[in-house]
Order: structure tokens, then sequence, then C-alpha cells
């Protein structure tokens, strides 16, 4: 099989992450910029990514091959696939999308990593969407691996599947939405924590280092593990179905006293989660995996207070020798 061709266009940081990231699976990148300063700086960035993805354990050290240039359409009509990664403009964005029509060819895969525009504003005519998708990744990607496919109505089901692939082979976990939706999955979960956030500030419930304490020392370690569906599963005897029962009126006045609709969790949705949770892991298998989460949260804490501890230290100098 052959290593992938990929064109980047945009030599920002989100763009030269993926770069470091795909060139280390092996695959052929270009990343086109029209801005000369910015071009100047891929290389040393990329040197920067390269130790973090080294310093993270996730080298392959494949040692594709990393083309900066400012043209990019030689190289899009040989791509497998075409990385939009520059400003969230979405007039800058119908833009390039309609050169990437010209010349782009007929099997490649034309995705944006854009944090909120879903392809449909971009490209607004369905039978221009079938090889399109948004591609949004987690800042950086050269290290944090997962990927929100999201596809446009007219999307081809065929170029999701080959996206799904291709994303896998760059060592990217790929979570496929349904359909569109604003914000898609990550920065709708990151907003609502968000809007608490500040709501609790504003009341005077805690101030902003009392809520990032919280997050840190609190809910973090858990999430770093486990999403939301199964911490509540493994926080509670009985799993999804019974956290339900007994945190749901809770969450549902909590949500009400905000002014939020749909707060509650219908019976045909818990069980939907249930069964979705039971497809991942037995129910005979859940004391096992509460057994090894206090394990890992174990693990997980030590090694941030040493990173904590470390990060504190002073820094050497003439008075306090090294």
């Amino acid at each position: 099989m052959s290593e992938p061709k990929i064109v980047i266009l945009g030599a920002g940081s989100i763009g030269v992450a993926f770069a470091a990231a795909f060139s280390d699976c092996g695959a052929d990148v270009v990343i086109a910029d029209p801005d000369p300063a910015r071009r100047c700086t891929v290389a040393e960035m990329l040197d920067g990514q390269y130790r973090a993805i080294e310093t993270a354990g996730l080298g392959r050290g494949a040692n594709g091959g990393v083309t900066v240039t400012d043209q990019s359409d030689a190289a899009v009509g040989q791509a497998d696939l075409v990385l939009e990664a520059g400003p969230e403009d979405l007039a800058i964005k119908r833009q390039i999308f309609a050169r990437l029509l010209q010349h782009a060819g007929q099997d490649t895969i034309l995705a944006t990593a854009s944090s909120a525009i879903p392809m449909s504003r971009i490209l607004p005519q369905p039978e221009q969407q079938a090889r399109a998708l948004v591609a949004h990744p987690v800042n950086p990607p050269s290290v944090l691996r997962l990927i929100e496919l999201v596809p446009a109505p007219g999307t081809s089901k065929s170029v999701l599947e080959r996206a799904q692939t291709l994303f896998a082979r760059m060592g990217f976990a790929a979570v496929t939405l349904g359909h569109e939706m604003e914000g898609f999955v990550l920065n709708r979960l990151q907003g609502a924590v968000l809007r608490e956030a500040y709501r609790l500030v504003a009341e005077g419930v805690a101030d902003v280092e009392g809520v990032d304490t919280v997050m840190r020392l609190g809910l973090g370690p858990r999430w770093a593990l486990s999403g939301p569906f199964e911490t509540a599963e493994l926080n509670t005897p009985g799993g999804i179905g019974a956290h339900a029962a007994r945190m749901g009126p809770a969450y549902r006045a909590m949500g009400q006293a905000r002014g939020e609709t749909d707060c509650d969790w219908p019976e045909a949705l818990v069980a939907e989660v249930a069964r979705q949770r039971r497809a991942v892991l037995p129910m005979n298998d859940l004391p096992g995996r509460v057994a090894w989460r206090a394990d890992a949260v174990a693990r997980l804490v030590a090694t941030r207070d040493s990173l904590a501890r470390h990060d504190n230290d002073p820094q050497p100098n003439a008075d306090n020798p090294a």
C-alpha cells in the first residue's frame, strides 16, 4: 500500500501539528500557505511537534516528507486528502473550497479543520458536498489524536468511510457524527461546562481558581480515563440505569433552574444508553472495570502531581545551583 499524499492548507499551529502527525506516520505531506513569514517558521514548529509526539509516546518514526510551498494546485490534484486549516472565516473557506473543486482529483477527500463552521455552509449545494466533510481536531492534534468527522447532508458514505480509514492509519481515533450540528460534539460538551463555570463565578458561588480546582482535582482525572457515561456508570453500583434513577431527578432540577429545556432522561433514552454501554462492557465485567479505574486514577494523580512539582521547581541560577 502506497503512503498517503496529504495537502494541508495553512501553516498555522494546527496545520503544522497535523503535518507532524501525518508525516511521522509515513504520509507525504505538503503544507501550502501564501504568507512567506509563516512558511519560514514551519521547520522550527515541526521540530517542536515531533518532540511532543515522542514525549507522548506516539512516535512511529515512519519519516514521511514535508514540503512547504505557496502554491497548492499541483499537489491538490494528486492528493488523497486535502485538509484546510486556515482562518475561521466563512468567506475565505468558501473561496478555498470553490478552488479545490476545480483542481482536486475526483477521488480526493476535501476536509476543513473548522471548529464551528459546518461544511453545508461552506458548500451549500448538495451536489458539491459529495467528497467534502469537516475533520475537527483537538488542539494540538500532534498528541491529542481525536478527530470528529462531520458529514454534510450530501457527503458520500464511501468518502466518509475512506476518511475514517485514512485518519485511523494516521493514528487518529475518529468519532463520526450522524449529522451536522453547530459546535459538533467536543465544543458542545466544552461549551456546556464553560457556560456553567461562568455562571458560578457571576453568582459568587466560586471564584475562577475554585472552579478550575474542582475540575483539575475532581472531574478532570476521571474524565481523562472515561467519558461522562462510563464515569457515571463506574460511580454507581448497578450501572448507568441505576445512576439515571438515582441522580436523574437532581440533574433535571439543576437544568430547569437554569431555564434549560429537555432536562428529562426518558426511560427509552436511558435504556438505549445502557444498551450501548453493555455492547462496550458487559455487566459482568463492570466490577473489574471499577477496580481498574481506581488503580488508574491513583497512577494518573501521581504522574500529575509529579509534573506539577517539577514545573514549580525553582530554575537554576547563581544563588540556587542545580
